[in-house]
């Protein structure tokens, strides 16, 4: 639970948590924020699939990084019901089951106008969205009836097996400025999670979503990390189109993005060379993939806005054709 401290200025007030952090959806990124935060000290409940659960339950959660291989120990859970009381609830689900998952969270988290919990500032749990894509805090506060804070998630992780969280690199959060915010980054930092706070995160949004737009549909048709895509002839200009589109729909949008964002997104074949994407990942595993999301957002809003987007309708629709091809018997 939350507890007030007094700072060395007169009069100031700071909070510090002995943080109960309950994350929902226990895939790459929830165990390694969720795995993180345990490792600091914290009380960290994941709730997931059972293959994983039990895994978790019975060995604890094992994260492998550069630095260190250790294994962590942290409760899990199938049922929504263990976010109950939590002071902090991470949503890590896939983008397309933001509207199932706030569903099942709703009954166990107080809404604000149920008055303020006995110490807590806000009444309730600071809820952040940790997935991909632009709307999902929003869907997800709309079945809540409380904020839900958008994180941008930079980490290149991913599921090596029951309860094994691999870790690629990075591990960085970005959440627009605020009281409950930087409230986080006190608490997040001593786990090893430097959470970065922007006037407005809808510029890391639409950023993090253009280099996802670039890399992840190229990544999963190939089956390929983004340092070989990069080494394929004609490959950069294709991200690069695909990015130049995201630009677009994002200024028709009223949201201009940093003038750095080509360098910024071919960089990640070099500090992510060998990560293959999330997409990837769920077309080897013949799993629905949030390429919706993605690439079919942008296509999407495009539309609405009057901006024309052939590259991204493209690498949607190669994805799409994949997932189908995938869940049809060999001939």
């Amino acid at each position: 639970m939350a507890s007030p401290s007094t700072g060395d200025d007169a009069g100031a007030r700071t909070w510090r948590f002995e943080m109960r952090v309950v994350v929902l959806g226990a895939g790459a990124v929830g165990c390694y924020f969720g795995g993180m935060l345990a490792r600091g000290g914290h009380e960290v409940v994941l709730v997931g699939r059972g293959v994983h659960v039990d895994a978790v339950n019975a060995r604890g959660l094992r994260i492998e990084t550069a630095a260190f291989d250790e294994v962590v120990p942290v409760a899990a859970s199938t049922d929504p019901a263990a976010a109950a009381g939590a002071d902090v609830v991470l949503v890590c689900v896939k983008s397309s089951d933001s509207h199932e998952a706030a569903n099942a969270l709703a009954p166990h988290l107080p809404r604000p106008d149920a008055g303020p919990g006995t110490d807590r500032p806000e009444g309730g749990p600071i809820v952040l969205s940790l997935q991909n894509g632009l709307d999902n805090a929003d869907r997800i506060a709309a079945v809540l009836g409380r904020p839900v804070l958008p994180a941008v998630v930079y980490v290149a992780t991913e599921m090596a097996g029951p309860g094994h969280v691999r870790h690629h690199g990075r591990g960085e959060l970005v959440v627009e400025t605020g009281v409950a915010a930087t409230r986080l980054r006190e608490e997040f930092a001593p786990a090893g999670i430097p959470l970065h706070l922007v006037p407005d995160v809808r510029v890391a949004l639409w950023a993090k979503l253009a280099a996802n737009c670039g890399w992840n549909a190229l990544s999963a048709v190939t089956d390929r990390p983004y340092g070989w895509l990069a080494e394929v002839d004609g490959m950069p200009e294709v991200v690069a189109d695909a990015v130049a589109e995201c630009r677009a729909v994002a200024a028709a949008d009223g949201v201009e993005v940093p003038g750095s964002l080509f360098e910024d997104v071919a960089s990640l074949a070099h500090s992510m060379a060998g990560q293959r994407s999330s997409t990837a990942q769920d077309l080897a595993r013949r799993r629905p993939s949030e390429i919706d999301h993605l690439n079919g957002y942008v296509a999407r809003r495009g539309a609405e806005l009057g901006v024309p987007t052939p590259v991204n309708r493209a690498l949607l629709a190669l994805v799409k054709a994949f997932e189908r091809r995938g869940g049809e018997p060999s001939s």
